[in-house]
């Protein structure tokens, strides 16, 4: 083993040691570090000045109360998160997340991710994330609004449109960024329409910020076929998950000529054979706030509900050659990639964060399927969060289809980045390496000219 692998791993084993028990956490530093070794050698300044070992402990984590009163009249205590990992290259730039799996663990995870994926859109941004353990499932629009009340309260100390801007992830839609920017408003007495993306067209909004991230998830994908002279025209595409980001990536794969089969949500998977109808989906989904079983019910034909299954499973019965994992972190493991790699899939873009598996991967990278790991792929969310931030800045509004070329053309570029880096350090084709050496890179320069803060 080299001087420099040495090095990063014993980096490793001291954030294994600081952070115990943070298993997902420790997963996306690991995915990160492996990269690293050859920038090390290249760069021994990084090391020096320990770049590291400050890039893996955030600048802030703040983790406080959220005591709410339901309909009912019964007090409920939920906690709240904020980790504000990195500003080396603009202010804190990540979502909330709503779901009672958030915890400590899950939110750096989230934030780490964030610094490289921020980072890789080129657009002065940092990395941060933030979330509680509430539910919304289930709660009245009353109770969602006096939760996201009780959140702001707090959180509004630390946030800011120089200071942190937080979005929406899962769980936290429209409705809840509404609820959150009202409270902001309220408790500063001021209109900062840049504290917050992911807002409302008519109050500070961008538009296609809601489709940004599953269009550019679409887009990626559409760059790496392009390497083997393919498309998504005429290919079959196998869709995870059932909410912001799988809709519109249904959408845009559906836009560029291929067959969408799938989608799911927690508690199982529809198979479609037909192609999934969007406007119904969406419509159950987004509007009524439903289940997935209620598609296969609604829409008849061919397409069947399948409790308890994931979308991969589809892919032992009939072929495909697209992936797109859009729903929740490690949701694709190893005997899903195997199932995918026999039925013929040709390219995976994560529109999750880290929906693959280190052995999902593996398989994939050992198959020869073009992969597209999250912080690259799904970047196209953030990216237009900062498109949104320009607005707000410039007092400004730009129509839906200069946004979406906006947004086209980064992920355009973004794409031809991490494939020239890989190629730059010898691995050619690897976008895992050359997203994580290029945006590890970009925040790394930047925090050596920044001194040891």
């Amino acid at each position: 083993m080299s001087k420099a692998a040495d090095f990063v791993s014993s980096v490793y084993q001291a954030v294994l040691t600081r952070n115990p028990g943070e298993r997902e956490f420790h997963q996306a530093v690991h995915e990160v570090f492996s990269s690293l070794t050859p920038v090390i050698e290249r760069h021994p300044e990084y090391a020096e000045s320990a770049i590291l070992e400050r890039i893996c402990e955030p600048e802030r984590q703040i983790i406080f109360r959220v005591p709410w009163t339901d309909d009912h009249n019964h007090v409920h205590i939920n906690r709240g998160f904020r980790v504000q990992f990195n500003s080396a290259l603009g202010p804190y730039k990540g979502g909330l997340r709503f779901h009672p799996s958030v915890l400590l663990g899950t939110v750096k995870f989230l934030g780490f991710e964030q610094i490289f994926k921020n980072a890789l859109t080129g657009l002065p941004i940092g990395g941060g994330k933030g979330g509680s353990d509430f539910d919304p499932k289930g709660k009245s629009d009353r109770e969602v609004m006096r939760f996201c009340q009780s959140f702001m309260t707090e959180l509004h100390r630390y946030v800011g449109e120089y200071v942190d801007v937080p979005a929406g992830d899962i769980g936290v839609g429209a409705r809840e960024i509404g609820y959150l920017f009202g409270q902001y408003k309220r408790l500063t007495n001021k209109y900062e329409s840049g504290v917050i993306t992911g807002k409302g067209i008519g109050w500070g909004g961008s538009r296609a910020r809601t489709e940004a991230t599953g269009y550019g998830v679409v887009i990626f994908a559409q760059e790496m076929l392009a390497t083997r002279g393919s498309s998504l025209d005429g290919a079959t595409v196998l869709v995870s998950g059932s909410g912001n980001v799988a809709l519109y990536a249904i959408q845009k794969a559906q836009q560029l000529g291929a067959t969408v089969v799938s989608a799911s949500d927690s508690q199982g998977s529809v198979y479609d054979p037909d192609g999934i109808d969007f406007d119904l989906l969406r419509e159950i989904k987004e509007v009524e706030r439903g289940r997935i079983s209620e598609y296969a019910a609604r829409r008849g034909g061919r397409s069947q509900y399948r409790a308890g299954r994931t979308v991969w499973s589809i892919a032992a019965d009939a072929p495909a050659d697209v992936a797109l994992p859009c729903a929740t972190q490690n949701e694709l493991n190893a005997e899903d990639a195997a199932v995918l790699v026999k039925a013929g899939v040709r390219a995976v873009a994560e529109g999750a964060n880290m929906p693959s598996t280190p052995e999902a991967v593996h398989t994939f990278q050992k198959a020869g399927v073009l992969f597209g790991p999250g912080k690259a792929a799904n970047a196209g969310g953030v990216a237009t969060s900062a498109l949104e931030m320009q607005q707000n800045a410039s007092r400004d509004s730009w129509t839906f289809d200069y946004t979406a070329h906006r947004l086209e053309q980064i992920m355009t570029r973004l794409h031809g980045s991490v494939r020239q880096t890989a190629e730059e350090y010898g691995h050619p084709g690897d976008y895992v390496t050359g997203a994580n050496i290029h945006g590890f890179q970009l925040v790394a320069d930047a925090m050596l000219a920044q001194g040891v803060i």
